[in-house]
C-alpha cells in the first residue's frame, strides 16, 4: 500500500497535535509545521499531495503560502482550516486554490472525509 502523506500547518500546537493524532490512526502518514516557512522547508525533502492549512499564520499567511504551493505543486489538494472566519472570506480562499474552507472547531469526520475524498481524487 503506497503512503498517503498529509501536511498539517498551525501555529497552534494542540491543532497540530489533535490532526496528526487523529489522521495518523486512519493511516495516514503526517507531517506537521508551526509556520509556512517551516511547511516550505518540510517541502523541500518531502511531497504531500494533501494539506491542510491554518490561514492564521505568523510570517506568511496560509492564503500565501497555498499560492506558493500550488505554484510548484499544482496536483495538490490544499484545504483551508480558521477560527477567524470572519477575517478571510471563503471566495478569496476558493480563489486562491484551496479545495474547501473549514471553520475550527472542525469535527475529526470532516477532516476524514476531505482526506479521504482528496486522495481518492488523486489515484
Amino acid at each position: 500500500m503506497e503512503e498517503k502523506h498529509i501536511l498539517v500547518v498551525d501555529d497552534e500546537a494542540p491543532i497540530r497535535k489533535l490532526f496528526h493524532t487523529a489522521l495518523e490512526q486512519k493511516g495516514y502518514t503526517m507531517a506537521s509545521a508551526a509556520s509556512a516557512e517551516q511547511a516550505l522547508e518540510l517541502m523541500e525533502t518531502r511531497d504531500f499531495p494533501v494539506m491542510f492549512l491554518d490561514l492564521s499564520l505568523p510570517g506568511m499567511n496560509g492564503i500565501d503560502l497555498c499560492r506558493h504551493v500550488l505554484k510548484k505543486k499544482p496536483e495538490t489538494i490544499v484545504y483551508a482550516v480558521t477560527g477567524f472566519a470572519s477575517t478571510y472570506k471563503s471566495s478569496e480562499c476558493l480563489k486562491a486554490g484551496f479545495r474547501a474552507y473549514f471553520t475550527k472547531p472542525v469535527s475529526l469526520l470532516t477532516l476524514f472525509d476531505a482526506a479521504q475524498e482528496a486522495f481518492d481524487q488523486l489515484r
